[in-house]
This record gives structure tokens, C-alpha cells and sequence, in this order.
């Protein structure tokens, strides 16, 4: 732990604001404890009110020199950043484990989806295409373009500390929005290295300050001010479905623009075509992965009766097989939950689950003895459930999986679409007309949906997102560049007349 909190020279006491130097704030202190043992990492010094309008005026400053300067140029700063990520790989995956608890292999991955993005953002950068249009007027022209944005507030979640920011990031880079970042209280030591690392970039350019911003604080001291803050023309957010209301809520009041990613509840569906062997692979990833605590998690298995028996064993000796503890042991596929409180939340909806007449049918264990102590260690559950079960339509951020029996597809995918969150989807198949039906407009519901594969584990290429309650957000790859700049339409009259549109006569 010391070695890497060296080598991402995180020191004793960070402040909690800064825009490409550090701020002397002055708000409480925030200790950044490990879910593996419950040690503390590191602590901050949180961003107060003023500190928070400091980083703010600062941004929108910025923002006025940055919009100017040329998209490939930015591009090009881009790709510098993605490429110091890159020398730093190890370190910061391993800070992410430390703090998050997810494992080694998708700290590094978490780190590797940064440098992704960041490549995909350098070709992006000279692809911000407008339409050329005709026009209905004799000797007009008529076309859009977009352009930069301004300063936008991103908010992001515990489970990916830093991989959600530069989905934002690096496309608010290329089209010349500043951007100011309130990463998740629980995981502010892993935003803090990774600002350090892209403001050495910015330096070295010559970039100003308020370019990339942090503010780490309290909902009423940050997050509040952040959402009611006309200077900030988009809030991506990403966290839970009540949260996401809020910030949808308080940001519409204004009629500011709201990204949102909230909820995921991600079925698959397991048809007797399915090759049994890749579906038991992909679910065991897929639910167990991060210890569930991903929004692309597998939460429900739809399966067909008359292979339910034979998938549930499978899974069961699959289960029994996941080694569970220090998410710094290359061994490990399961480290622990991000606090104690989220073990009772996963006991309150095993609970929940037997009253309403469903069955645990492997693990659900809160562990204990030795590292297990700290209290955030569980064995990922098994579950009998019926569609119907009010539990199985609510998120519960742990390994849970619940086993769900159909009869025919079109009860399978209404059972798939019965929730209301709607991010990733998959189905497991061998039969064209099951996959296309699954992809068809009376298929799957959601934003993502699969054909043998899982849930979990989205390219950053396609845009990711969902639908209904998971907030219809879309960030990453496609066109998804264009939430962050403002579209024009513009008209040019290159005759010596002048033509109204739809043929309206308005002489004198």
C-alpha cells in the first residue's frame, strides 16, 4: 500500500479542490479507508462553498481560452494524457484496488478503459461532423455544426472511480469543454492521482488552469451548488435511481441538460440452444465480477424449464470454485464489498427474497476470521425466484443472482422487460429466430443487448447506456461526443433577394 501511495506521490493530507494546482481548502476531513481491511489509505482535506466557487469561476474562465483552441489540437493533448495512463497503469490499477476492492486484474482493466477512451477521443477530435443541408430558398446554403459546450459537472459512482470520468472527460477534452469533476467520497484518492497525472500533461502544453477540475465534498457544500449552478450547462451523473431523479429534478428546474446513468437490473435469457458451457462462463463474470457492485452486473437468469436443472448445477459448482480475498492476490477472483453496509444490504434482500417465497440455493454468507474481519467479505448467492417477486425487480448492489424458469420466449422476454431498469441485456441461443426476436422492437428493452455474451464488460467503442429508470443516458463511444457540445443550424443568403421560407409573401 505505501509503495503505491508513493508512486502516485499521494501524500499524508490532499485537498479535496483544485484546478491544475491545489487549493488550501478548508472543509472537514475525509479518510479514504480500504474495504479489503478497513485501513485507512489516506485522507482530504474536503472543498467548502468558497472553495467550490473558486473551481467553478476558474473552469468558466477557462473554458473561454480552451473552446478557441483547435479540436486536433486538443485531440492531440488527449492522446498525451492517455499515453501518461499509460506509464502509470500498474500503480493506479492497484490504487483502485486499494480503494474500491475490486480486483487486480480489473483495477489495471479499469485503467486500461482511460487509455481506451482517450485513444478514441484522439480520433474523435477531427470527426465533430455537421449536416450539409439543402435548402428549400433559391441560392441559400444550409448546414449545422456544433461547438463547444462549456464547463460540465461530472458526478461519479464508487464502483468504476475512474473509468466513467474519462468516458466524460477526454470527449469534454476534444470538444472544448472544461470539465469539473465530484468523484464519490468513498474512492477521492484514485480521482486525485489521476487529476495529477493528466494536470502534468496540461502543464507541459501550456494549457490554463480550469481545464480538468476536482472538487471533493459534501452534497450541500458541492453537490447541490453544482446542480442549481447556471454556469454548468450539463451534469453527468452517474448512481442510484433516487439520486438520478434528483439531479434530473433540480437541473431541469433550470433547464440545464442532465446525462444520466443510473440502475441497472441486467437479465439474460438462457434458451434450451444455448451452448451451456459459454452461458455458465458468462454469467459467473457477470455476476460475481466486482463483486456484483458493477450497474452492467447479471442480476436474473431467465431460463428455460427444461434446462433450468442442468444450468443451476453448473453454476452452483462454478460458484464453488471462486476464490474469495485480498483483491491484491493475483488468486483472487472476488474481493470484498465497498463497506459493511453494503453486506446488510444484502442480507436485508435475502430476507426479502425468502419471505416472499424464494429460496437460497448456494452462498449469501457474510464471511468472517482473519482478513474476513473487516466485515465486507460475502459469498456470491444462488437464488430461486419467480418473475413476479418484488425483490427481483429491485437493484441490490451485491452478488445476488436470481434463477427465473419460463416456458416460452415471448413469457421470457416479457419476464426480461418486467423490471424497471433497462441497461444491459443478453441472450444465450444457438437459434437465429431467438436472437432476432430478442433484437427485434418487441425484444429487449434495454440500451445494451447481447447474443452469447454477458451482461458485463461493454466496449468503450458503442455508446453505453439505458433506458426507463437507468436514465437514457449515453456515454463513451458513437455519436455520444455530441452531448457535450451545443448543435447550430445556420443559413447563408448568397443571392441579392430575399426568400422567406414556406413561400410567405411579407412585401411592402
Amino acid at each position: 500500500m505505501t509503495s503505491v501511495v508513493k508512486d502516485l506521490n499521494i501524500s499524508e493530507l490532499e485537498a479535496g479542490a483544485g484546478t491544475g494546482s491545489w487549493q488550501n481548502t478548508q472543509g472537514d476531513i475525509l479518510e479514504s479507508v480500504s474495504p479489503i481491511d478497513g485501513s485507512v489509505i489516506g485522507r482530504v482535506r474536503c472543498a467548502g462553498r468558497d472553495d467550490y466557487e473558486q473551481v467553478v469561476a476558474t473552469a468558466t474562465a477557462a473554458f473561454q481560452i480552451w473552446r478557441k483552441v483547435p479540436a486536433p489540437r486538443r485531440g492531440e493533448i488527449v492522446r498525451q494524457i492517455g499515453n501518461a495512463l499509460r506509464d502509470s497503469k500498474k500503480a493506479l490499477g492497484a490504487l483502485v484496488t486499494l480503494e474500491m476492492g475490486k480486483i487486480r486484474a480489473e483495477g489495471e482493466g479499469e485503467v486500461q478503459e482511460m487509455i481506451d477512451i482517450a485513444d478514441f477521443a484522439v480520433g474523435q477530435s477531427r470527426m465533430l461532423y455537421g449536416l450539409s443541408l439543402h435548402s428549400e430558398r433559391p441560392d441559400h446554403r444550409m448546414y449545422e455544426q456544433w461547438h463547444p459546450l462549456g464547463p460540465v459537472g461530472v458526478i461519479t459512482a464508487f464502483n468504476f472511480p475512474v473509468a466513467v470520468w474519462a468516458w466524460n472527460a477526454m470527449l469534454c477534452l476534444i470538444a472544448g469543454d472544461t470539465v469539473i469533476w465530484k468523484p464519490s467520497s468513498k474512492t477521492p484518492l484514485t480521482a486525485i492521482a489521476t487529476l495529477k497525472i493528466a494536470w502534468a500533461v496540461l502543464r507541459a502544453n501550456d494549457v490554463p488552469e480550469g481545464v480538468l477540475n476536482l472538487v471533493i465534498g459534501s452534497r450541500g457544500d458541492v453537490g447541490e451548488p453544482m446542480l442549481g449552478d447556471n454556469r454548468i450547462p450539463l451534469i453527468s451523473a452517474t448512481g442510484s435511481v433516487p439520486m438520478g431523479r434528483h439531479v434530473a429534478q433540480t437541473v431541469a428546474g433550470r433547464l440545464g441538460r442532465s446525462l444520466l446513468e443510473l440502475g441497472g437490473n441486467n437479465g439474460i435469457i438462457v434458451t434450451p440452444q444455448a451452448d451451456m458451457d459459454m452461458a455458465i462462463r458468462a454469467i459467473l463474470f457477470g455476476a460475481v465480477g466486482t463483486a456484483g457492485q458493477r450497474c452492467t452486473t447479471t442480476r436474473r437468469i431467465i431460463v428455460h424449464e427444461s434446462v433450468r436443472d442442468q444450468l443451476t448445477e453448473g453454476l452452483i459448482r462454478a460458484y464453488g470454485q471462486v476464490r474469495i480475498g485480498n483483491p491484491l492476490d493475483a488468486a483472487t477472483l472476488m474481493g470484498p464489498l465497498i463497506d459493511r453496509g453494503a453486506g446488510a444490504e444484502m442480507q436485508a434482500a435475502l430476507d426479502r427474497l425468502k419471505a416472499q417465497g424464494g429460496k437460497v440455493l448456494y452462498g449469501g454468507e457474510v464471511l468472517s476470521g482473519g482478513l474476513f474481519d473487516a466485515g465486507t467479505y460475502v459469498t456470491p448467492c444462488i437464488c430461486s425466484a419467480t418473475a413476479h417477486m418484488e425483490v427481483v425487480r429491485q437493484e441490490t448492489f451485491a452478488p445476488i443472482l436470481y434463477i427465473i424458469p419460463y416456458k416460452q420466449l415471448n413469457e421470457a422476454i416479457k419476464f426480461h422487460n418486467a423490471v424497471p431498469q433497462g441497461l444491459s441485456s443478453a441472450i444465450f441461443t444457438g437459434n437465429m429466430r431467438e436472437s432476432e426476436a430478442f433484437l427485434s422492437a418487441a425484444g429487449s428493452d434495454c440500451g445494451i443487448a447481447n447474443v452469447n455474451i454477458g451482461t458485463s464488460g461493454a466496449e468503450i467503442g458503442g455508446a453505453f447506456g439505458g433506458e426507463k429508470e437507468t436514465g437514457g443516458g449515453r456515454e463513451s463511444g458513437s455519436d455520444a461526443w455530441k452531448s457535450y457540445m451545443r448543435r447550430q443550424t445556420c443559413t447563408i443568403n448568397w443571392s441579392d433577394d430575399l426568400p422567406l421560407a414556406q413561400g410567405i409573401k411579407f412585401d411592402i
